[in-house]
């Protein structure tokens, strides 16, 4: 049984030879440098097509500014919480679709104004001299470039090609889309400038720009876009807070036009600050509603009470009336002023509790100071909830976090638990006090009673109309005060930076990566070929390959053929090639005269693994270096399955070695001359249905004796010893074994049965011939300048050898890219 260990085909296969590797890797350059050519190629013209991209930034900061006319009696304005919560909000704002639904829509930037660049259409914001003006309510055909061009100064042109019946429409006021029916190809209308265009799919006027110049002929587009998905795009621009300074905060936002970032940077910021000052100002405009409907209802009643006054003072002596009770109305009027403002105090208090008991929105709250109330702990706590309610209101576009909302739920109901306390522990007070100010009141009234009838009803309306009338000034007074609150404050967000195209701003595309990129691919791909085609490759490359995986010893390398025919030393016989095969005839003779008992003519067999090694090919060749020295040869063809021998010397095998091993012919004939002097060829003749069994006959002994006769040398080209038997029951006859391998053709692996053959004696004498070798770094390892052993004889190598060059250019690229 054959042991594995005898064949160093396997001892090898875990030592990977990586010079061996690196050479053949490094012998696929050429492939290298088209790869690289390629990708860079491709490198180049995406990054010639992509469109430059620029960063815009500008930075903000967020300040606590505190209303200068801020008082314990005009607390009109609320704390949002600290910088640091206030920071947090105006980032999450800008980021908010609502807050970019507001800067997208006062911008119209679903309107895309574009040029025709070289491969792209060029986002042209800032740089045509029109703009349109939309029909909200009607649809804007959706997404497909209308084109304007400018036939003078009054009239334009307006095409647009429709590939299909259907098209879309954006209808913006409501944010919806609508499909309509259009003609296939292309529509042209003109219009005049400031003309409006009522279209199925555009209903727009476009307007110059007031530094209009002559644009007569220049073409421009129109593309209006999806809202929401132009909000979407907005939506994600960058926006950090300072690392060393909190309260400052950076907006970035990256784009093909510069004009188009600024413009929506500063616009955003700008909106910003008068959503933040609205919201300020939202405690002094609800203090402003509640005093206006105060005062339009006691409008009425002042004029009432006043006409009352002077109809009663009417023939009457007024100061007659007066006398003797100017102390009692001074003390009474003092006494109602209280009440009023008790009853003022409760009466807010009432509504506060209502409110909080029934209102899940808070942000309408009225000012408590409208009132005349002035407990701390009562105007922080309205302040706060004002504050939680608005903050709920704008995040609720923006953020779907339902902990958020839990969290700002469970503060502001922690807010009224502890204003309704409040609530009750203030109205508790105020009832004590009121009762108070009734018994004066009362007391007061006791001595009014004791005055004359006249001046006691004089009393009573004067009394009412300075209580009307006192009330109507504080409220004035207030409204006043919140007017001035209101003028005074300012928003918290101011610009440090604003977005400015100062030149520069270029961040891509990134060109340099991309080359980067394709230098990698560049080596890769070849790299990746290279390594499957070495590590999946199990064939014979180089000597060293037979080296490592037999012990019989390796004769000579013969190189590639360079004729048409198998004749390549008889036509060449200067080549290379054929000086190999005289370098295998040398070695041969020397084999020949180590043999005892050898006679004088040798015979020498060659065979293969399986077909297509080139066995007969060198077959033909040895046997032609033989009889070029004027050796008498001949070349038995004992592939009785596969005749080959015959074509390449022009002659028939009609008649061969089969008809002399079935007993028809005679050695003579069956020998065929050739045109080469010295060269004899004994064809395989018609194919038989027993050729194993002619081959194991005894007249192939004798064929073989009659042949020794003859001949110095007997060339016997057998089949593959790998396929068939044949050849191990010729190895008897031979003086010398020649076992033709072939470069890239010979698997590793068969080299094993022929170690397996040699190891049982069934081969002896044997050699290995590597065919078909080319000196290419890819093989690792070569025998001099070209083929095999190929001598140069030093400097007159030039001279003595005939090798071919590419004469055309097609043929030079070929031998530099294939090597041939």
């Amino acid at each position: 049984m054959l042991d594995i260990k005898d064949f160093s085909f396997f001892e090898n296969q875990d030592n990977f030879d990586f010079r061996s590797f690196f050479i053949k890797i490094s012998s696929y350059w050429k492939w290298f440098i088209i790869s690289l050519i390629i990708t860079l190629t491709i490198a180049y013209q995406v990054n010639i097509r992509k469109e430059k991209i620029y960063g815009m930034d500008a930075s903000i900061v967020v300040k606590d500014e505190n209303n200068p006319f801020f008082t314990s009696n005009t607390s009109l304005v609320f704390n949002w919480g600290g910088t640091s919560d206030k920071v947090q909000t105006i980032i999450t704002t800008l980021i908010s679709r609502s807050h970019n639904e507001v800067v997208v829509d006062r911008l119209n930037f679903y309107v895309d104004y574009l040029t025709q660049g070289k491969y792209n259409f060029k986002d042209s914001y800032g740089e045509v001299p029109f703009y349109v003006e939309l029909d909200k309510t009607k649809g804007q055909l959706a997404g497909v470039p209308i084109q304007i061009k400018f036939l003078n100064d009054y009239e334009y042109q307006l095409s647009v090609n429709f590939e299909n019946s259907s098209v879309g429409t954006f209808v913006y006021s409501s944010n919806s889309t609508e499909n309509i029916q259009v003609k296939t190809g292309e529509f042209s209308a003109k219009y005049r400038i400031n003309e409006p265009v009522s279209l199925p799919f555009a209903n727009f006027t476009l307007r110059k720009f007031p530094d209009w110049k002559k644009y007569s002929g220049n073409e421009f587009y129109v593309r209006f876009n999806s809202f929401d998905g132009t909000v979407g795009h907005y939506k994600g621009i960058g926006v950090s807070a300072g690392d060393k300074a909190g309260s400052v905060v950076t907006l970035s936002l990256q784009g093909t036009n510069k004009a188009r970032l600024v413009d929506y940077l500063n616009t955003t910021v700008m909106v910003l600050k008068k959503n933040q000052l609205d919201s300020k100002n939202q405690f002094a405009i609800n203090t402003i509603a509640f005093i206006d409907s105060t005062l339009l209802a006691m409008e009425d009643q002042i004029k009432n009470t006043e006409k009352e006054l002077k109809d009663f003072r009417k023939n009457k002596n007024a100061f007659e009336l007066q006398a003797g009770g100017e102390k009692l109305t001074e003390r009474l009027t003092g006494f109602d002023a209280e009440k009023d403002i008790i009853e003022r105090k409760m009466a807010y208090y009432n509504m506060l509790n209502g409110y909080l008991q029934r209102s899940t929105d808070f942000s309408k709250l009225p000012a408590p100071t409208v009132a005349g109330i002035d407990d701390p702990n009562i105007l922080g706590n309205v302040s706060k909830l004002i504050l939680l309610s608005t903050r709920r209101s704008e995040l609720g576009y923006s953020v779907k976090n339902k902990k958020m909302f839990d969290d700002f739920d469970n503060e502001m109901n922690a807010i009224k638990q502890v204003l309704l306390e409040n609530i009750i522990s203030a109205k508790r007070a105020l009832q004590y006090d009121l009762s108070l100010v009734n018994r004066n009141i009362s007391e007061a009234e006791s001595s009014i009673k004791k005055l004359p009838e006249d001046q006691q009803e004089l009393l009573k309306i004067t009394r009412k109309y300075d209580l009307s009338d006192n009330i109507y000034s504080t409220f004035l007074q207030k409204r006043s005060e919140a007017n001035i609150v209101k003028a005074a404050n300012v928003s918290d967000v101011e610009f440090i930076d604003s977005a400015k195209d100062v030149g520069g701003g270029l961040i891509g595309p990134k060109t340099s990566v991309n080359y980067v990129l394709a230098i990698i691919l560049g080596i890769l791909i070849p790299l990746a070929f290279a390594f499957g085609v070495t590590i999946l490759d199990n064939t014979i490359h180089n000597t060293e390959d037979i080296r490592k995986l037999t012990k019989i010893p390796l004769i000579g390398v013969v190189g590639k053929k360079n004729t048409t025919n198998n004749l390549a030393v008889f036509e060449k016989p200067k080549s290379p090639l054929a000086e190999s095969f005289r370098a295998i005839r040398s070695s041969l003779q020397y084999i020949y005269k180590k043999q005892e008992g050898a006679g004088s003519t040798k015979i020498l067999m060659l065979t293969s693994s399986v077909g297509g090694e080139g066995k007969t090919f060198c077959s033909i060749n040895m046997a032609t270096v033989f009889a070029l020295s004027e050796k008498k040869t001949v070349i038995v063809g004992l592939d009785l399955r596969k005749p080959r021998i015959f074509g390449d010397f022009n002659i028939e095998n009609n008649i061969g070695a089969v008809n002399y091993l079935i007993g028809q012919k005679s050695i003579e004939e069956v020998i065929q001359n050739t045109h080469i002097p010295y060269l004899d060829v004994i064809t395989s003749g018609p194919i038989p249905p027993n050729p194993s069994e002619l081959i194991l006959g005894e007249s192939m002994g004798q064929m073989i004796e009659e042949l020794k006769k003859q001949y110095d040398y007997v060339i016997l080209d057998t089949p593959p010893v790998g396929l068939v038997s044949d050849a191990l029951e010729l190895a008897q006859y031979c003086d010398a074994t020649l076992y033709v391998t072939r470069q890239n053709f010979t698997k590793k692996g068969m080299l094993s049965i022929v170690n397996e053959k040699h190891k049982r004696g069934e081969l002896h004498n044997i050699s290995i011939l590597l065919n078909g070798f080319e000196n290419r770094a890819k093989y690792g390892y070569g025998y001099g300048y070209g083929y095999g052993y190929g001598y140069g004889y030093g400097a007159y190598g030039s001279g003595y050898t005939e090798i071919e060059r590419p004469k055309t250019i097609v043929g030079k690229i070929k031998a530099m890219l294939f090597g041939k």
